[in-house]
Parts: structure tokens; C-alpha cells; sequence
């Protein structure tokens, strides 16, 4: 994914993985609250929310990838 300038609140990221929850698995969306609920750096966020971006729309293939970088992410 190309890098983006700009710098999501968490505030987006928490709607972004609420609007997304449906079509992701379960155990990942809860550990993804969870991480949600630490202290993270700006970068982690801008990341997670491009992540969760458009992940209904991707496929099969691309949402296998954008699950493992959310958990190496979110197992810190």
C-alpha cells in the first residue's frame, strides 16, 4: 500500500473496523479493539485505517495478507 499523509484519529480507525468488522474474522476483530485500546503511535494508526480500508471490497487473496500484517501489527 503507498504511504498517505494523512493522519487519522482513532476516532476513524474505530469506524473504519466497525464498518469492516462484518466481513472480517471474528478473534481478529477483537484483538484489533483491544490493540485499539493501548497507546499507539500515529503511524500504527494511519496504517491500521489503511488496512481497513476498502477491505470488503478486496479479495480473498488480499484480505489473507491485510489480516496477517493486522496481526503482526496487533501482537506487539
Amino acid at each position: 500500500m503507498g504511504k498517505c499523509t494523512i493522519d487519522h484519529s482513532y476516532g476513524d480507525v474505530l469506524a473504519k473496523l466497525e464498518d469492516q468488522s462484518d466481513f472480517m474474522p471474528d478473534a481478529l476483530v477483537q484483538k484489533t479493539y483491544k490493540f485499539l485500546q493501548q497507546t499507539i503511535s500515529q503511524e500504527a494508526v494511519n496504517e491500521l485505517f489503511h488496512l481497513l480500508k476498502k477491505y470488503d471490497l478486496a479479495t480473498d487473496s488480499e484480505r489473507e495478507k491485510r489480516n496477517q500484517e493486522i496481526e503482526n501489527m496487533t501482537g506487539r
